[in-house]
């Protein structure tokens, strides 16, 4: 089941966010270069008339997307959230209008999962030997709301689409996973979202200290219509010279989606 575009109470405005980076599995490349400001999103009302106003959807913000009914959802199935697991409240990601449940398990066996609000759970198993515990966050991409998944992994991060009622890893168009550096290689340090054009657009992002201050570079991933094949897309140099503290120099080094980040406040890997 695709999920396609659903009407927004709120319009995106391009020219409020804007996120730096490269991607995890492109050594960079030439494009436009500016001093960019700290990313942020804006939102502008939309009309007020009952008759006219369009249904809500998940947001840059990532906030969940009231309940319109607008479709069936996932069917449900046998099972649920497994005993002691993680669990966080997300963004619609079976387009029937209501929040779902992210999860994630501990131990050598962890795994991620989604139970939605139409009684639907699915999953797939985190494969990583990295003893950093995990965390993640969950959004819809693209014009057609595509769901998501990042789940950082301290030294990478794993992207996953929850399109079709499934978790399925991403892969690139050679069939590998396709993943993010998270600054232990030297294809990027992180991975957010931007906006491009009103669509929220998957980034992966590379800082690097060059003399007294640090360049910022933006590489778009580019994802099929499931989420479930990536590659690279434009690059774009987007900061040079900027300080350590500035936003669009930490928001580089982090795995985010909108406002939400991995690790802060969201769902992460219980310790027992």
């Amino acid at each position: 089941m695709h999920r396609r575009s659903l009407a927004v109470t709120a319009a995106l405005t391009a020219a409020g966010l804007l996120l730096a980076g490269c991607s995890s599995d492109d050594d960079g490349g030439g494009g436009a270069t500016s001093s960019a400001p700290a990313p942020s999103a804006t939102t502008s009302a939309a009309a007020s008339d009952p008759a006219t106003t369009p249904a809500p959807s998940a947001s840059a913000t990532g906030e969940p997307a009231p309940s319109t009914g607008v479709g069936e959802g996932c069917p449900a199935t046998d099972g649920g959230i497994p005993d002691g697991a993680a669990i966080s409240e997300v963004v619609d990601v079976d387009g029937d209008g209501r929040a779902d449940t992210a999860w994630i398990t501990a131990g050598a066996e962890r795994t991620f999962g989604i139970t939605t609000a139409s009684g639907a759970t699915f999953s797939a198993p985190i494969d990583s030997a990295s003893p950093i515990g995990a965390s993640a966050v969950v959004n819809t991409v693209g014009a057609d709301l595509t769901p998501i998944a990042l789940v950082d992994l301290g030294r990478q991060a794993q992207l996953f689409s929850l399109d079709g009622c499934a978790v399925t890893q991403t892969v690139d168009q050679g069939g590998q996973p396709y993943v993010f550096d998270r600054g232990f290689g030297d294809q990027g340090t992180g991975v957010g979202c931007t906006d491009v054009d009103g669509v929220l657009h998957l980034a992966g992002l590379l800082a690097t200290e060059e003399g007294d201050g640090w360049t910022v570079t933006r590489t778009l991933v580019d994802l099929d219509s499931a989420g479930e094949v990536a590659t690279n897309g434009a690059v774009e140099v987007v900061a040079q010279g900027a300080a350590a503290t500035d936003p669009v120099v930490t928001t580089a080094q982090e795995v985010s989606c909108g406002d939400l980040v991995a690790g802060d406040g969201g769902l992460v890997e219980p310790t027992s």
